[in-house]
């Protein structure tokens, strides 16, 4: 067993929306991570929450009629609740609006400003009300608008105290030299670099005219900027997250932030300037991924043509979500997603690589062996194709790959599949001159059944706890072809994904 400690965050949702596919795409990640890291026996701690102060919800509960701490208890309480729902295993959920919170926040700020790392000064230029972001000249968008929200930008003048970003410029190149994984993927990193060497401003840390924000520990009349506040939350977490116990010493630095593209400037740039200005290590590593863009409108039969989750959950369940996702976009890059592939990746896939794979195996050692595994020695050519595939597994989930993991696991799945038609056990059932060959084959299909099944357990984490049950598998820890001699009882199990109607 693994003494590594593993934490992993998701970014914190802003309240003044509800949950929608994004969201639960960057939990799922974290998810997955999480879940693979267990699996290593690694110590885990899988952090979420929500963002609640700042602008934006301020003006969505106004829109609404109701004040910033009621739209942040309604929309708080949606996006814990999808959590259970999209099978996530976050060992703690952060609202930033817990006064534990809020504590703590004061408490580091007021080390960055005793540091002597904050000024007070007159800001002037553009200002986006839905990113809560003071653009630079260079991050502008054509007629002077948000390149992310694509709306006119608000020019701002306002008396606001500032945090010395430009201090931390060479401090940065030097982290950003150290560590080349720090960010991932690559070109998400050179986008960060390229932010950094292009010469960093100071950035405003508070908000004259913002009400519903935490008050500055040193100037209550002013409030602070809510990127501040939110990007605490990492650390703060730990201090409160087990009732009497600080976990901070345990888990920090954070080994991963996951996180979509939009929120880069703001983790990795202004987060570990902030962590070196408050005395605290910078987190490890950060992986960016792209946007879920609806691609094709061909619509499928059952969802129609808006891959709702809620929807594709309630039919098909959290596990075919959670593998379509990541098999069709690749885990970083911007990708298409539409309910039509989703049908398609469904029946060829689940329903037909994997789901029938495992129909069939276990009928078979039901049927030639009473449902008793035999036991036998690993097939030469299987060998082969399974041969150091766990350890290629884990490289890759350890730079954050989940697409190509997944796509290692499925190259088995099929091989498996081509394996029972090349050895065709139902002939050799009828063959009683060799017996011990049909023990061979069926040995190593439900060892390789059982392999691929333990590496897809973060994946498909309801499915494979269906699965490994009925192969008589009580661990849950990655093994290798052949490492288990057989004689287990085996069950049957009904469809594992059912065909769509």
């Amino acid at each position: 067993m693994s003494s590594e400690t593993f934490y992993v965050t998701t970014p914190i949702y802003y309240v003044n929306a509800e949950p929608h596919l994004g969201h639960a795409y960057s939990t799922m990640a974290a998810d997955v991570l999480a879940r693979h890291h267990r699996q290593r026996g690694d110590d885990v701690f899988f952090l979420t929450g929500t963002d609640e102060h700042g602008e934006p919800v301020e003006n969505a509960a106004k829109k609404a009629g109701v004040t910033p701490q009621e739209l942040a208890d309604t929309n708080a309480a949606k996006f814990e609740g999808l959590m259970p729902i999209i099978d996530a295993t976050n060992d703690f959920f952060i609202r930033t609006s817990d006064p534990r919170h809020t504590e703590r926040v004061a408490e580091i700020m007021q080390r960055v400003y005793d540091n002597g790392w904050v000024t007070k000064g007159v800001y002037e230029g553009w200002y986006c009300p839905r990113c809560a972001d003071f653009k630079t000249e260079r991050e502008l968008g054509p007629g002077n608008t948000c390149p992310i929200h694509e709306i006119p930008l608000q020019k701002e003048r306002e008396e606001n105290w500032f945090f010395q970003l430009s201090a931390f410029q060479g401090q940065l190149e030097g982290l950003y030299e150290e560590r080349p994984d720090f960010v991932v993927p690559e070109f998400r990193r050179n986008e960060a670099l390229s932010f950094i060497k292009g010469g960093l401003e100071d950035v405003s840390l508070s908000r004259p005219n913002l009400k519903w924000g935490l008050p500055l520990p040193w100037d209550p009349g002013q409030r602070m900027y809510v990127w501040f506040d939110a990007l605490l939350n990492y650390v703060t977490a730990l201090g409160f997250a087990r009732e009497g116990e600080d976990l901070t010493d345990r888990y920090w630095p954070a080994d991963l932030h996951v996180m979509a593209k939009d929120i880069l400037k703001f983790h990795a740039v202004i987060w570990p300037a902030l962590c070196l200005a408050a005395e605290i290590e910078p987190p490890r590593r950060m992986v960016i991924h792209g946007y879920l863009l609806m691609g094709e409108k061909k619509m499928s039969k059952s969802l129609g043509n808006v891959l709702d989750p809620f929807a594709v959950i309630d039919r098909f369940g959290a596990d075919a979500l959670r593998f379509y996702l990541f098999r069709e976009v690749s885990f970083g890059q911007d990708g298409a997603i539409s309910t039509a592939g989703f049908e398609q990746r469904y029946e060829t896939e689940l329903a037909n690589d994997y789901g029938n794979l495992a129909s069939r195996v276990l009928a078979m050692v039901e049927r030639y062996r009473d449902g008793v595994v035999p036991a036998a020695q690993v097939d030469a050519t299987l060998a082969e194709d399974f041969e150091g595939a766990v350890a290629r597994f884990g490289d890759l989930l350890d730079r954050a790959e989940l697409t190509q993991a997944l796509d290692l696991v499925w190259a088995l799945v099929r091989r498996l599949n081509r394996f029972v038609e090349e050895t065709q056990p139902w002939v050799l059932a009828k063959d009683e001159a060799d017996p011990e060959r049909l023990d061979e084959v069926l040995y190593n299909l439900v060892e390789g059944l059982r392999v691929v099944t333990l590496l897809l357990v973060p994946y498909l984490p309801g499915t494979s706890e269906t699965l490994l049950a009925a192969l008589g598998e009580e661990g849950r820890a990655l093994a290798e072809l052949g490492s288990r001699e057989g004689g287990q009882k085996v069950e049957r199990v009904p469809p594992l994904f059912p065909k769509i109607e």
